[in-house]
């Protein structure tokens, strides 16, 4: 009798075959040495009755065990756990189940204390604030499935099933050259732009090109978090200054060029992240005859170069640079939908060219299919017409969320109504704090987030940036309905 039978279960539903089952059982017993080394093992028909199992079955598993090395077959004498097998050390755990995962490492490894960890969503009936994304119910994603499988059926879609150019694939950044020189008024060619997994990737790029240990990069005194966590990566020496209702202000981006050299000036020229402010014409053409002056990079992050309501997309600083400072950065994904990670670096040949090499030792290339099917949604003018869609929704959500915070919650609240994007800076009264609120909050199934991040430099501005373009409008008079609750709560306090 195979003194082991009990321990040994077949799940005859599953789809793994059952002598696989039955090794990997054993290789348990080996490991937790209740086989131990030389132990018989009982002869292939002894133990296929035991166990109720086909005699081959217990064959393929001895012939697996002895490929794996678990075991060894001496001739005339039967099949024996292998002899030199050495004991493995395992950590002793308290009630655990098979194959659970462990939570501490058994190794030291480096810790990163400046890139801000990723918030998990909980499935529940919260809401959760967000600093300005789309509404992912409003995705083309009929038309961009029906492309992505009339793509996939091409009898030459064989040609994009292998490895690519790490500069992405060449017909996206042929449509996009077209696209982005009609709609921005660049002057690239395809040699300028490198496709990428996102505005981030772009970032992490340009920092990791531009950026060593004490190199100075210019930001706003409200900058975008995860900008200034990917220069703080590099151990960069981060100069702030100030932004006001122009924008950044390049009188103090001067100062600091007359007393230091700096390699870089990080801008979200269209609508400032987060204070949604535009970049002014003046400042425009200041910043980029300093590039030149002081010969720094300039990289320009037109993360909603799209959505603007009171008047038309405003040039990005790209479109006036003719002396390659600029590095512009731009995305799909926020037009569309998260999930769409298509993205796009432009710059000189030399900077793409490097950029190109980097990107191909962390992200060999991008998804091919995907790429040919957004050159196709964008030549075809459905990324276009997406837009205008989107547009008219989102203005709706951003006058009805301005008019009811304003009416509702204006004792509290002060704002401007942003031209542009999918988020309003608003400015908590001094008397209460963000603390506070988000600490109630969570009673009423409201999750702030971590408001803490828009103010990297410590200013004690009280601000935070609430998005309106996720929310329809029922979920917008929710919103509000849940702020009210937490203020008279605050108030009663």
């Amino acid at each position: 009798m195979f003194p082991y039978k009990t321990s040994i279960q077949f799940d005859r539903k599953c789809n793994q075959a059952l002598y696989l089952q039955l090794s990997n059982q054993i290789i348990q017993l080996i490991k937790n040495q209740t086989l131990v080394s030389s132990t018989k093992l009982p002869g292939s028909r002894t133990l296929a009755e035991q166990l109720n199992v086909h005699r081959k079955t217990i064959v393929a598993c001895y012939e697996e065990l002895l490929l794996q090395g678990w075991v060894e077959s001496i001739p005339k004498k039967g099949t024996f756990v292998h002899r030199n097998l050495p004991v493995l050390n395992q950590r002793k755990l308290k009630n655990c189940v098979a194959f659970d995962m462990k939570k501490n490492a058994g190794f030291s490894f480096y810790r990163n204390t400046v890139l801000p960890k990723i918030p998990l969503k909980n499935k529940n009936d919260f809401m959760y604030l967000n600093d300005g994304i789309s509404d992912v119910r409003l995705k083309p994603i009929d038309e961009i499935a029906r492309t992505y499988l009339r793509i996939s059926a091409k009898k030459n879609v064989f040609e994009h099933l292998s490895y690519g150019s790490t500069f992405g694939n060449d017909t996206l950044r042929e449509v996009l050259v077209a696209y982005l020189n009609a709609t921005r008024g660049l002057h690239i060619t395809k040699e300028n732009i490198l496709i990428t997994r996102g505005s981030q990737m772009g970032i992490w790029l340009s920092s990791q090109l531009l950026l060593q240990k004490k190199d100075i990069i210019v930001v706003g005194n409200t900058n975008y978090q995860s900008a200034d966590a990917t220069f703080l990566n590099q151990q960069a020496n981060l100069k702030r200054v100030l932004v006001d209702e122009y924008g950044l202000v390049t009188k103090e981006i001067e100062n600091i060029c007359k007393r230091q050299q700096i390699k870089a000036v990080y801008v979200t020229s269209h609508h400032h992240h987060p204070t949604t402010v535009t970049l002014c014409a003046e400042r425009r053409i200041h910043l980029l005859n300093l590039a030149k002056q002081y010969n720094f990079a300039i990289i320009e992050d037109d993360y909603d170069y799209d959505f603007n309501y009171n008047h038309a997309p405003i040039l990005p600083l790209a479109s006036h640079d003719t002396n390659g400072n600029v590095i512009y950065i731009g995305s799909i994904c926020k037009t569309v939908a998260p999930v769409f990670r298509i993205g796009y670096l432009i710059a000189s040949k030399e900077f793409v060219d490097e950029a190109s090499k980097l990107r191909g030792f962390v992200d060999r290339q991008g998804d091919a299919l995907l790429e040919l099917t957004f050159a196709d949604f964008i030549k075809s003018g459905d990324l276009d017409r997406h837009i205008r869609k989107v547009m008219k929704i989102y203005k709706q959500r951003r006058d009805l969320f301005c008019k009811l915070l304003k009416d509702e919650l204006g004792d509290f609240f002060q704002f401007e109504i942003p031209k542009g994007g999918m988020a309003v800076w608003v400015k908590l009264d001094s008397n209460y704090s963000w603390k506070t609120i988000s600490e109630i909050a969570k009673k009423h199934k409201l999750e702030i987030g971590n408001w803490q991040r828009y103010d990297n430099a410590k200013l004690g501005h009280n601000h935070i940036r609430i998005g309106f373009a996720a929310y329809n409008d029922e979920e917008i008079y929710e919103l509000i309905n849940r702020f009210k609750k937490i203020m008279d709560e605050i108030k009663k306090q």
